[in-house]
């Protein structure tokens, strides 16, 4: 192996948490955000380049620099680039004390003595990397190590099971990613482990599955069809969920509307008859008649609250629509498309239900493990917000704190980390960030991600669409991905600004002609 350069003496290194070395001369494919590795008595020194700086002797004395520029002649004759020199500063992450590399299990500890001034310094061994960072031959595949050939192959328990956020500003790649998380997913053997996937999908960027090789273990639910979009029956809706749903509902009100749905639910039991809303505000008008000491003003309170469900038109008498029981399978992928919902307040009510059906189920060993990925998550989970206006927020927070247990994962997508329900936010354990500039966000994220430091923070905003930052629970160190291309050919719900411009003039147009052959 080839080196790369040599270790050298500074002020405050080398130490046992950093080391700087000089660039070989003929080596200039050295990057930063680089695995390397060097030797101490302890063993072999692995880090990783968190700084590059290039210098020239000649050029620090001002008295040489403008002699240099006066003299013309000396510009084209002197030798200056011969002074110039670089120098890689390395942030030690472990040792390892294995004598061989090449050895099938490699084994780490934290560094005791620092690097040997003077000992070459080599691009990371793909084993020694692979070993370090945790990564798995039957992992997730979801890029390659920047500046590095090694895939990324993540392990999926420890990427999913305590539950992952994808943090990233508009346009740098999230849908991208959590494409290619599908599709590694969706990909799995039996016997490498498979689980259901879930996606909570706002603007309709994930129906390209349904058109490609997946397109058999792919259902669609488009939530806002009345015809074919989710339907749940009210037999199986429960009191606590409706006062979930409707947290302004008095005391008074939710004893009336709990007896009444018990009535209802007993009768259905008894007589197998469905029932719907209008024989629940029935039941109402019947239970207030023969119950005098409720309070006359319970019953129009309570119906008036309750047309607010009615109008969203999701809640039948027996049609169910998706059967979570049927359509959440192993290695399958359910996407709720919520591109022709514009109401938030419908979307928050049906992903609070959602969420909790399949919580419910999976506790019971009902449906198999599931990952639910949940875009724009600070619509669904927001932190500043009264109950009332983020319904959904409860089962999220939920779920984020318990389904680790039961197989029941999450996978957070947003765009504004400050306003993420900072409960689900700190128990999503791993987070893939990729390109974010609001500063908010900035502290936000290494607030809450412990793999961050303030230098690791100032890269991520210069990071470009489709490279990004894994740091947490699924990965040994901060790693540094270029992520790799989908195999879904991507179509979305949206169409291009071009296209919808000329569309309109089109229609403009044809107002116009057929105005005048009106005339």
């Amino acid at each position: 192996m080839k080196p790369i350069g040599t270790v050298i003496t500074t002020e405050e290194s080398p130490s046992t948490s950093e080391f700087s070395f000089v660039f070989d001369l003929q080596e200039r494919n050295v990057k930063k955000g680089q695995y390397v590795q060097t030797n101490s008595e302890q063993g072999i020194i692995f880090g990783y380049i968190n700084e590059i700086f290039r210098s020239n002797r000649y050029f620090e004395c001002a008295e040489s620099v403008a002699e240099y520029e006066r003299i013309s002649s000396m510009n084209k004759s002197f030798p200056t680039t011969s002074c110039e020199y670089i120098i890689a500063q390395v942030k030690v992450l472990g040792i390892s004390s294995n004598s061989s590399i090449e050895s099938e299990t490699i084994s780490f500890m934290r560094a005791s003595i620092p690097p040997i001034p003077g000992a070459k310094v080599f691009s990371a061994n793909e084993q020694l990397l692979k070993s370090f960072l945790g990564l798995k031959e039957n992992g997730l595949f979801l890029g390659k190590i920047q500046h590095h050939s090694t895939e990324a192959k993540i392990d999926m328990t420890r990427l999913i099971q305590k539950h992952l956020a994808i943090l990233a500003m508009s346009g740098a790649g999230k849908s991208h990613l959590s494409n290619v998380l599908i599709e590694e997913l969706l990909d799995r053997k039996k016997e490498d482990g498979r689980i259901a996937v879930i996606v909570i999908d706002i603007h309709g960027e994930y129906i390209g599955f349904a058109d490609s090789a997946y397109a058999n273990r792919t259902k669609i639910i488009e939530v806002g069809n009345k015809k074919y979009g989710f339907m749940f029956p009210l037999k199986k809706v429960f009191p606590e969920m409706i006062e979930e749903w409707l947290p302004m509902l008095s005391f008074a009100q939710k004893a009336l509307l709990r007896n009444v749905l018990i009535e209802l639910y007993l009768d259905y039991k008894k007589n197998r008859k469905t029932y719907g809303f209008k024989d629940l505000m029935a039941k109402i008008d019947i239970h207030q008649q023969e119950n005098s000491k409720t309070d006359k003003n319970v019953k129009p309170a309570l119906k008036r609250t309750l047309k607010e469900l009615m109008r969203m038109h999701f809640i039948t008498e027996n049609n169910e629509n998706p059967k979570l029981t049927e359509d959440v399978k192993p290695g399958n992928l359910l996407i709720m498309d919520f591109s022709s919902v514009d109401i938030l307040r419908k979307k928050q009510v049906i992903v609070s239900m959602l969420a909790r059906k399949l919580f419910n189920l999976r506790r019971n060993g009902k449906v198999p493990p599931f990952l639910l990925i949940v875009e724009e998550a600070h619509s669904f989970a927001r932190e500043k917000a009264e109950e009332s206006a983020v319904v959904s927020r409860a089962i999220i927070e939920t779920i984020a704190r318990e389904g680790r247990k039961f197989g029941a994962s999450l996978c957070l997508i947003t765009q504004r980390p400050v306003n993420l329900s900072t409960t689900a936010l700190s128990q999503c354990n791993t987070h893939i960030i990729l390109r974010i500039t609001n500063p908010n966000d900035l502290d936000h994220i290494q607030q809450s991600s412990e793999g961050i430091d303030a230098r690791i923070a100032k890269t991520i905003t210069s990071l470009r669409t489709g490279e990004g930052i894994i740091v947490g629970e699924a990965i040994n160190a901060p790693l540094f991905v270029d992520v790799r291309d989908i195999k879904i050919k991507r179509k979305e719900r949206s169409k291009p600004l071009i296209e919808l411009a000329y569309e309109y003039e089109k229609m403009q147009e044809k107002k116009d002609e057929d105005a005048e052959a009106f005339l």
